[in-house]
């Protein structure tokens, strides 16, 4: 029999004007009920946050993330958030600081990024990727990630968090990222230079580079992020040599779901607790360190102890979300008119699938997709409640 996981839910939509059916109420009991009694005196409890970049503030809100270190406090744990170096040296522009958070900001693989330690992957030829130390050294993981989309893999939650943040810079940038090209794609003998530089022509994003003395067609998923376009597959018709599918897209997340498999095996199962924030979905990755549109309104949060489960009910609860069609920016390009498709989808194309990365984490026994959804405090059930008696101010004031 398949075991299910529990996943807590707040909506953002409360029952009535009053703090106690609040998100941030809701909150404080998803904690509750997730039980940080597995924090043992002494642990140290690694926050895996991503903090964004520049101008971006669409991140995980300061407000949750001193909540959860007060927690883990008291259950006699030591917290810290940790990210890249370059988001951690700048995360006081977006208002995080040790103050702020109510514990230390380490960068997540040293201060140059070189605190590391390796493992080996035959998958795609990636070879050795390097893992950040920091996050190795902790006892317990808290993954507290921002819920949005995400060009390459379709969706960025809690397994990308730790698939991407959780490695070195040399690994996130340079081996991740360009995996989709060791599935056969292109026919060489197909094509001729010609035909090569006429491809690369038809494409209005760049995604493809020709090296004219290796022959070689090279395709940056990263780039042609919007499978609704394929002006590539028009360009080539009569010729044959591509063959745009769903498996190029998927070597992205097959790989994060091995790295993520390999970044857990570090924690005990009672030691690792997931928060996905619904809030502010945007269309890509706060990697992009700018101010984005919501493409849904905000859903709420989940949380769990299973990764699976709390990243497939994330991406259930997104898709009943109402798509913004007005939201998507001119740059996306066309966009799917098809509502029966996952708004990531609708927005990046079909051949992209936002479910794929967490069937691969379940095929790698790293959590069940077979949930049961408790929503914490339901605005129904809220609005029948008798109303207390609203304060605006219950702390100190200053007339």
């Amino acid at each position: 029999m398949v075991k299910t996981s529990t996943v807590w839910y707040g909506s953002m939509i409360q029952g009535q004007a009053a703090r106690f059916a609040s998100l941030g109420a809701k909150f404080d009991e998803m904690i509750r009920q997730l039980d940080f009694c597995t924090i043992k005196k002494g642990d140290k409890v690694a926050l895996k946050m991503h903090m964004g970049f520049e101008e971006d503030f669409q991140t995980v809100p300061v407000y949750f993330v001193r909540k959860i270190v007060k927690a883990v406090k008291e259950a006699g744990g030591y917290p810290f958030v940790t990210d890249y170096p370059t988001a951690i040296y700048n995360a006081v522009d977006r208002g995080y600081t040790s103050e702020t958070c109510g514990c230390p900001l380490i960068p997540i693989a040293g201060i140059k990024d070189r605190y590391v330690y390796h493992g080996d992957f035959e998958f795609g030829g990636v070879g050795e990727i390097g893992f950040a130390g920091v996050l190795h050294d902790a006892d317990v993981l808290i993954d507290v990630s921002h819920a949005k989309g995400h060009a390459v893999s379709d969706y960025g939650g809690a397994i990308k968090n730790l698939a991407i943040g959780g490695l070195a810079a040399s690994s996130r940038w340079h081996k991740m990222h360009g995996v989709e090209n060791s599935v056969d794609w292109w026919d060489a003998d197909k094509c001729t230079p010609a035909h090569a530089e006429e491809l690369v022509k038809s494409c209005p994003r760049g995604a493809l580079k020709y090296d004219a003395k290796k022959h070689k067609l090279t395709l940056m998923e990263g780039t042609c992020t919007n499978t609704n376009c394929l002006k590539c597959v028009e360009a080539d018709e009569g010729v044959g040599c591509l063959e745009i599918k769903p498996e190029f897209f998927q070597a992205f997340n097959r790989l994060m779901a091995l790295t993520t498999e390999e970044i857990l095996s570090h924690f005990d199962r009672e030691k690792r607790f997931f928060f996905n924030f619904m809030m502010d979905i945007t269309p890509q990755c706060n990697c992009l360190g700018m101010i984005q549109p919501q493409i849904v309104p905000d859903v709420g949060v989940a949380a769990s102890r299973d990764i699976c489960a709390v990243e497939e009910a994330t991406l259930d609860l997104i898709g009943k979300a109402t798509f913004l069609p007005e939201m998507v920016p001119p740059y996306i390009g066309d966009f799917s008119r098809d509502d029966k498709l996952h708004p990531f989808q609708r927005i990046w194309g079909r051949l992209k699938n936002p479910y794929d990365q967490v069937k691969y984490a379940e095929e790698l026994r790293l959590g069940t997709r077979k949930y049961r959804l408790v929503e914490i405090m339901p605005p129904a059930v809220a609005a029948k409640m008798q109303t207390p008696k609203l304060v605006y101010e219950r702390q100190p004031t200053f007339y």
